[in-house]
């Protein structure tokens, strides 16, 4: 009887075994280990919060948190593994303090705030996602929806001049001209009508000093005055009285970070304009010049389609 009970019993060896296809099968079903993905800014508001929380609801195995910079270390004592995302100039003036410390995304930052920062040097440790739209997308805004046009104005001041070459560039291979002012007193509307004078169309800079709500009544009464439209700035100025303008919102730029952070943070890219964007236009302004109302998202669908892929 013992004998038999012996051969029906499993072996040490085979017990182990079958112990190491079980830990193994269930170390298999576990989820990977939850990142740390650190959000920072100067103040905490709803805002914030929804955005965490919309953050945190497309990553429920990452821990989403937010901190105000106020309450954080120096940079360089944060875990190497966190993810770290800036969400304001005075957390990026924090990263920059200490050249230690995590990879860092600068979520929304102009291409002018960067220049008066870094100039030409960008810091390795940060990955810039870019608020303004890029010039080249506005630009064949402006060929899609207005074929007709071939002058392109431009004002400009000593802040966003750095731009001027990479537009003359975009511009040339589309056909088009670019016409520039420099507008460095914006109380002067002198450089505003000689521009309207040799222009078809005019392009809005992401520039606050030339384009913001002191400029914005003279801007539009003068280009509309002579049946000239403005594309961009940005949606909040296509809301005042531009035209149209591409634009990327809340949900495209959650997009665009939940597939960052899927990623390594080796292959973060030094700068990178959203892919997701939107088209906003101004039905009333477009009846106001003659233009036929356009179909937001076709136009954005065609945009997109027309794009290189990086």
């Amino acid at each position: 009887m013992a004998h038999r009970l012996s051969r029906k019993s499993p072996s040490l060896g085979r017990l182990l075994a079958g112990l190491c296809l079980f830990l193994t099968g269930l170390i298999g079903c576990l989820p990977a280990q939850a990142a740390d993905i650190l959000l920072t800014g100067a103040e905490d508001s709803p805002g914030v919060q929804a955005f965490v929380h919309a953050l945190s609801e497309l990553r429920p195995a990452d821990a989403v948190r937010f901190q105000t910079v106020s309450s954080l270390p120096p940079p360089g004592k944060l875990p190497v593994g966190t993810r770290l995302i800036l969400l304001d100039l005075p957390s990026l003036d924090w990263r920059l303090q200490d050249a230690q410390g995590p990879a860092t995304l600068v979520l929304r930052i102009s291409r002018l705030q960067a220049h008066q920062r870094f100039g030409t040097h960008l810091p390795p440790h940060l990955s810039l996602l870019w608020s303004d739209p890029p010039l080249d997308r506005q630009l064949r805004l402006i060929r899609l929806i207005l074929p007709q046009v071939h002058r392109v104005g431009v004002l400009y001041d000593s802040h966003s001049e750095f731009l001027l070459q990479e537009l003359h560039q975009a511009a040339q291979t589309l056909g088009l001209e670019l016409v520039s002012e420099r507008w460095d007193n914006t109380s002067d509307s002198r450089p505003l009508q000689t521009l309207l004078k040799s222009s078809d169309v005019l392009l809005g800079l992401d520039d606050p000093d030339v384009y913001n709500p002191k400029t914005a009544k003279n801007l539009l009464l003068s280009s509309y005055a002579r049946q000239l439209a403005l594309i961009g700035p940005n949606a909040a100025f296509v809301k005042a009285g531009s035209l149209a303008s591409t634009y990327s919102d809340q949900q495209d730029w959650l997009a665009v970070l939940n597939e960052l952070l899927d990623r390594p943070t080796s292959s973060w890219p030094r700068m990178l304009y959203s892919q997701r964007f939107k088209v906003l236009s101004n039905p009333q302004v477009a009846r106001s010049l003659g233009i036929e109302q356009m179909n937001e998202a076709s136009v954005a669908t065609q945009l997109a389609e027309g794009e290189s892929r990086p």
